[in-house]
């Protein structure tokens, strides 16, 4: 993991564009931006300064270009740091970017420049992950839970839940310095209480990544029903654009269909399915067999119903057999405009959504009902959520360790093995900031971020 030389990448997407940024980080990323750029002398300026001037390869000028300099440690990478604005051209910016290489910089690596905050203090690696997950972000909700988790929130309870242990286990580590005179520095009854109160708050800290996760990802909702009960019309006027093939003839959509929109700021994935019914089709078995399987994982079921070819007791048998599979479930009957204002009052009594899909009528009153449902509107911006699966792991096999210290404490066991067990939860809360971390692991993080970042 050394660190010790320029790299330099473009940091900016490519294609259309006025301007693109190619940036150097390394202790002479100044000294070799200086050799191509001809203005003021760049490694004689302060630090966060922009400077016009021209790239120049011997005689020809490239472009004409702002050089912004950041001197170490105030800048992104806790090192020198020189960014170079030009226009967004792929053949201006390839030449520039092989000037810098011959000047001395190479390449970089994905993640590398964010790997470089971590190595050199500007943060840990929890928020080191939020930035990927913070680039990624396309709702209000997984940025707000992203910029929550880049600016230490989710660190900081974890420093508080390591420095308590810390603290006792230093008391535990000196018993054992003083095995042989049977001596406790560290209260039992003090140690169970924290291992108690962290233990709650690892508790919380886990619940909450079912939350997180789907805010991060979205919220798998399955649009499911008979066939042509109007699952594929209704996606379509979900996402305002043709999506599913819409058909009279039953069992055209065979396998899932699943897109994106965003509700209110949150994410979700609606997933049309091939409809329920018994069929002598191997094909169209299989998409029912699947629909099966996307309700059962689903956050949330959009169950749609005809009335035009179910009757009101059909219908219910059908609710009720979704209500078996445990998932939270939407109840709506569709083709409205198709039915008699007295059919509408009876089926009043399975508390459904009334919509038509094909004239847009209530489906705003769905989406409103959706948001209900799944309870996501009403995130609170302080609350720390878990959204990684590397930490929520991390954050269990926490938990068992603590579990053993509690063991050891209501079953007196010597001291070694108390700071055995704390040790390992120390290492396990270590894993998820990066204060306990290995270059494989660290190589498997940051080759998921984008070049440049």
């Amino acid at each position: 993991m050394a660190n010790h030389d320029t790299i330099v990448a473009l940091a900016t997407a490519t294609g259309s564009g006025a301007i693109a940024v190619i940036r150097l980080s390394g202790i002479d990323a100044i000294s070799i931006a200086n050799k191509i750029f001809k203005g003021k002398d760049l490694t004689l300026q302060k630090s966060h300064t922009i400077h016009f001037g021209i790239i120049q390869d011997g005689n020809e000028v490239l472009d004409e270009v702002l050089a912004s300099i950041f001197i170490a440690p105030h800048s992104y990478t806790k090192e020198h740091v020189v960014e170079i604005s030009t226009h967004n051209s792929n053949y201006v910016i390839e030449r520039i970017i092989q000037l810098l290489i011959k000047g001395g910089a190479r390449a970089a690596k994905p993640g590398e420049f964010t790997l470089r905050a971590f190595l050199n203090g500007g943060m840990d690696l929890s928020q080191a992950e939020a930035v990927a997950d913070l680039i990624a972000s396309n709702s209000a909700a997984s940025h707000q839970v992203a910029m929550q988790q880049m600016r230490g929130g989710f660190s900081n309870e974890l420093k508080n839940l390591r420095e308590q242990l810390i603290h006792f286990a230093s008391l535990i580590e000196l018993e054992l310095d003083f095995s042989e005179e049977d001596v406790e520095f560290a209260n039992r009854e003090q140690l169970k209480g924290l291992v108690l109160n962290i233990g709650a708050v690892l508790k919380r800290l886990i619940s909450s990544f079912e939350q997180g996760n789907v805010l991060k990802n979205g919220v798998p909702v399955v649009i499911a029903g008979k066939p042509n009960v109007g699952k594929s019309t209704l996606l379509n006027t979900l996402l305002n654009e043709e999506r599913a093939i819409v058909s009279e003839i039953a069992g055209t959509t065979r396998d899932t269909i699943e897109d994106e929109i965003n509700i209110n700021g949150v994410t979700f994935r609606f997933i049309d399915t091939a409809g329920i019914r018994n069929t002598q089709d191997i094909i169209e078995a299989k998409g029912v067999e699947r629909t099966r399987e996307k309700m059962r994982q689903a956050r949330l079921i959009i169950y749609l119903a005809d009335p035009q070819q179910d009757d009101l007791e059909e219908i219910s048998t059908q609710i009720g057999e979704v209500a078996l599979l445990g998932v939270p479930f939407v109840t709506v009957v569709n083709k409205t405009d198709l039915l008699r204002p007295d059919h509408i009052e009876d089926l009043k009594v399975i508390e459904p959504i009334f919509i038509s899909a094909k004239n847009k009528a209530g489906v705003e009153e769905l989406k409103d009902e959706v948001l209900r449902k799944v309870n996501l509107h009403q995130l609170n911006t302080d609350d720390v959520l878990v959204t990684n699966i590397r930490h929520v792991e991390a954050l269990q096999k926490t938990s068992e360790s603590l579990e053993k210290v509690l063991h050891g404490i209501d079953n007196p066991v010597t001291s070694d093995f108390l700071a055995m067990d704390i040790r390992q939860a120390l290492h396990h809360l270590g894993e998820i900031t990066g204060s306990v971390s290995t270059d494989d692991l660290l190589e498997n993080i940051f080759s998921k971020f984008c070049i440049g970042k």
